[in-house]
């Protein structure tokens, strides 16, 4: 049933990412080997976006390490677990919960040890930062646990830079790209883990600040992306982009594009009531990171929801071809808006 159930929800969050993103590039398919243990190791810029992202565009089932705050709704949590999420505990959760972090790495490594996919966020945190911050060792407690417990077990790992347009905005674009993967085997001895751990981070973080856009300049990087910001970048052409920025040359400036005002006050007019009630919640939000994350929930639950009810007011006045027609043209008119509405750098 949950084998089903996951099927169901992947397809359908698919279809949602869609009608969301203006755009989506997924480059390195080729890279995620198709048998054996898997470790994706992602940068984290669009809180739950990310893992969501990566599901659907990987044919192998994925499971997750994802904050555990997310997890306080035991309703939300049973969906999240159908999906493959589990909780990671964090200081900020209480030193009590720490604890709970040995049972879900134990079964990260029974998950491996079973050649299935794991994917964690070893930056530790969401950030819409063009930066590859600095690797936590979490993921390699898990890793050299694995090793440690079934010595013959390979392990992948499958390095995932995620780049948005405007990971704030929508619609937006999105880049997915898969590097090449690192046997962790080759990075393990238990005479020389620290140095071991050392090399493997680095050669991951390496790894992630060419799959994705990275400011290597902390001091300057408000003036860069500010700068950046104002021309005509892609930052979805990553490579493009990080050679703009290492070569400290921007592109011309951004030219001013008419929005199609009319389409986007059809879409408001057929989908007022829901589009009050996200304007209402996202002023409730508390972190930037999240925004993506609440609008796409609303946007797969609510708006079709509303769409479907009005559909049937309609048959109910007038006639089932009627409602179908309202209903695909309402789904249509969305779709319209999301794929050719301007998407800004941010």
């Amino acid at each position: 049933m949950k084998f089903l159930l996951y099927y169901f929800l992947k397809i359908y969050i698919k279809i949602g990412l869609f009608f969301y993103a203006k755009k989506t590039t997924v480059l390195g398919r080729e890279n995620i080997p198709k048998k054996g243990a898997i470790l994706f190791v992602a940068n984290h810029p669009n809180a739950l976006i990310d893992p969501l992202l990566i599901a659907t565009n990987t044919k192998r089932k994925i499971h997750f390490l994802v904050r555990a705050a997310v997890f306080k709704k035991p309703t939300i949590a049973k969906i999240l677990n159908v999906i493959g999420l589990m909780p990671v505990y964090r200081i900020r959760d209480g030193i009590k919960q720490l604890s709970k972090n040995d049972a879900i790495f134990n079964n990260c490594q029974e998950l491996l040890k079973n050649n299935k996919t794991l994917l964690i966020f070893p930056e530790g945190s969401h950030n819409r930062k063009r930066t590859i911050r600095p690797l936590s060792k979490g993921f390699t407690r898990i890793l050299y646990g694995a090793i440690e417990k079934y010595p013959d077990l390979k392990i992948h790992i499958v390095p995932v830079g995620i780049t948005y347009q405007n990971s704030s905005n929508y619609p937006s674009k999105v880049a997915l790209i898969f590097g090449e993967p690192i046997l962790a085997n080759n990075f393990y001895a238990i005479d020389n883990k620290n140095t071991l751990i050392k090399e493997l981070k680095n050669k991951i973080s390496d790894q992630l600040k060419n799959l994705t856009v990275h400011i290597n300049d902390d001091e300057n990087y408000n003036t860069i992306i500010t700068a950046l910001n104002k021309t005509t970048i892609d930052y979805t052409d990553v490579n493009n982009s990080n050679y703009l920025i290492k070569k400290d040359t921007y592109p011309s400036k951004k030219k001013i594009e008419k929005e199609n005002k009319l389409l986007y006050y059809f879409v408001i007019l057929n989908s007022f009531i829901p589009y009050l009630i996200w304007k209402s919640l996202s002023k409730k939000i508390p972190e930037i990171e999240f925004t993506d994350t609440f609008r796409f929930a609303l946007g797969i639950t609510l708006f079709p929801f509303f769409y479907a009810l009005q559909s049937f007011v309609i048959s109910l006045f007038f006639s089932t071809e009627i409602a179908l027609t309202y209903l695909a043209g309402s789904l249509l008119l969305v779709l319209l808006y999301t794929k050719t509405t301007a998407t800004n750098a941010g």
